[in-house]
């Protein structure tokens, strides 16, 4: 009785294996479809098409009802109304940018991008000194570090690994290229990687709007948010420059990107220090999305 309970258990779980190699062999043979059929359609053509299904179905969803409350906690002010109009404009920028990271490339050579942070990056190359650079969920993030290769500059960046190892494995790919001192996925070894890349007067990249219950909480929005404390740690240890950067959509596939320095407080109280510039980077991020509502991810559970 026992030896058949074992293998049906056997049975069942290599049933469950075999049923997710096909799902997974299914999702990336969309997924290299899609990425063929966006870089025969004309750029702006393919950005709209996706961003327009996105605006179709993800008010159906259930992410849609967080945006809307997360929306009204942020802007009290406004309507049932103007918040729906926000989110689904939302909806269709996510489109948007899910389009354009399979042909970012396109992007770049169709000259798409207005570089206004050069003041910064040529002020950074003659410091000599480490660099961490922050950014947020705004625009097209996945186009933000392009300034940084026209110049020269090396950087690193970290990705959050996906379930499925094929689509993971062509997205990585595909990023590579734009971070020449390594994409490395999220991890319990990365943080020491990225310490020692700015020590030695390095350049790291990081998205840093998400929400992170190992930080600290400030105020964001007027709510409490728990926010990573990492990209502070990193400027404020090893004496390196805190830029914040944005991607903001002009209009369809035209974009600017720019940048603004984060000072960092260095008083004898280090860790004071890390929270203060944590609350700076984060003031500046409000200020930018309450510029461009419509082009931040306010579906994510920023605030727990």
């Amino acid at each position: 009785m026992t030896e058949g309970i074992v293998a049906g258990g056997a049975d069942e779980k290599g049933w469950r294996r075999r049923m997710r190699r096909i799902k997974y062999a299914l999702e990336y043979s969309a997924l290299r479809g899609l990425a063929g059929l966006l870089h025969i359609l004309p750029i702006d053509f393919g950005s709209w098409l996706m961003g327009a299904v996105w605006r179709l179905v993800a008010p159906h969803l259930r992410r849609h009802e967080r945006a809307l409350r997360q929306l009204a906690a942020a802007y009290p002010e406004k309507s049932r109304a103007e918040i729906e109009v926000i989110a689904r404009a939302m909806w269709m920028q996510l489109g948007r940018t899910f389009a354009e990271a399979l042909i970012s490339e396109r992007i770049v050579r169709a000259g798409r991008i207005d570089d206004r942070a050069g003041l910064q990056l040529d002020s950074l190359k003659t410091s000599g000194k480490g660099c961490v650079f922050v950014s947020l969920h705004t625009g097209n993030w996945e186009l933000v570090i392009y300034p940084t290769l026209l110049r020269g500059i090396k950087a690193a960046g970290v990705y959050q690994r996906m379930k499925n190892p094929k689509v993971d494995d062509y997205i990585m790919l595909a990023r590579r290229d734009r971070y020449s001192r390594g994409l490395f996925p999220k991890g319990n070894d990365v943080a020491r990687k990225l310490m020692r890349i700015v020590r030695d007067g390095g350049a790291v990249a990081l998205l840093a709007d998400l929400r992170d219950r190992r930080g600290i909480t400030i105020p964001f929005f007027g709510r409490p948010a728990p926010t990573t404390l990492f990209p502070a740690l990193l400027a404020r240890s090893n004496d390196a420059e805190l830029l914040a950067a944005r991607c903001v959509r002009t209009g369809g596939v035209h974009f600017y990107i720019e940048a603004e320095v984060i000072d960092v407080p260095r008083t004898a109280d280090r860790d004071a220090d890390i929270a203060e510039a944590t609350r700076r980077i984060h003031v500046l991020f409000e200020q930018w999305i309450r510029e461009h509502p419509e082009q931040w991810m306010w579906a994510h559970r920023r605030w727990g």
